[in-house]
């Protein structure tokens, strides 16, 4: 299990996304953000939590499938659209282990289902998703060593779109969804059959490869929430 646990970017990049964090704790210590977590449906202290609990949990995999690959890559940093991913070391490895991660996957999931349950956001939310998830599977692309990749700033980008032209009002709330289910789903969940042959020790659900994109469009869930409050 020791193998199966690993940063899922490169430190230097993995520590801009901590960086990004600590710049949402002090806009929210000094009150610039409160509202804006507010308007999505939590309070800001659990948002922290949640974010910290998303990057921690960004090392956790837990392995729920197998699939027998002849040989697999190890302890390699694989380049794909300007970012580094991590390759775990590992040692007489059976093949690739699809496993579901913590911090990209699990908490990103619950918290879209408060979401949608706090405010009343079931069918628009279904629509944002799926949108979300036909513009990320089409982008999608298999990477050898990581699994499924997608340019960090697509479901971001690609969501912050929709979500303002499905509902204006509640463009936080379904962007966070979107961006967390619909990149899960269009990204990982579509490819499961195409991680095979990828040489990959680990195909994470949320992790390597699309934990960048799902942490980003929740910092941009709370942008849209705090630029509404200024229309």
């Amino acid at each position: 299990m020791g193998q199966m646990h690993y940063l899922p970017l490169a430190p230097a990049f993995f520590a801009i996304l901590v960086g990004l964090f600590l710049v949402v704790v002090i806009l929210i210590q000094i009150n610039v953000l409160r509202y804006a977590y507010t308007r999505i449906g939590v309070s800001s202290r659990a948002a922290l939590l949640i974010l910290s609990a998303s990057l921690l949990g960004s090392y956790i995999n837990i392995p729920v499938w197998e699939f027998p690959e002849r040989a697999v890559q190890s302890g390699e940093v694989v380049s794909f659209f300007g970012m580094q991913y991590l390759v775990p070391t590992v040692v007489e490895w059976p093949g690739t282990v699809i496993a579901v991660n913590v911090g990209g996957a699990v908490i990103p999931v619950l918290l879209s289902l408060y979401v949608l349950f706090k405010n009343d956001l079931w069918i628009r939310g279904i629509l944002t998703t799926a949108i979300i998830a036909a513009i990320v599977h089409w982008l999608a692309y298999p990477v050898p060593g990581v699994g499924i990749a997608v340019p960090i700033f697509v479901p971001p980008i690609a969501t912050a779109i929709v979500a303002l032209l499905i509902a204006r009002q509640h463009a936080a709330g379904l962007a966070y969804v979107g961006g967390s289910l619909g990149t899960l789903i269009g990204a990982d969940l579509l490819n499961l059959g195409a991680v095979r042959g990828l040489g990959a020790p680990v195909a994470s659900i949320g992790g390597a490869g699309t934990f960048d994109g799902i942490f980003l469009t929740g910092i941009l869930a709370v942008l849209l929430a705090s630029f509404s409050r200024r229309a």
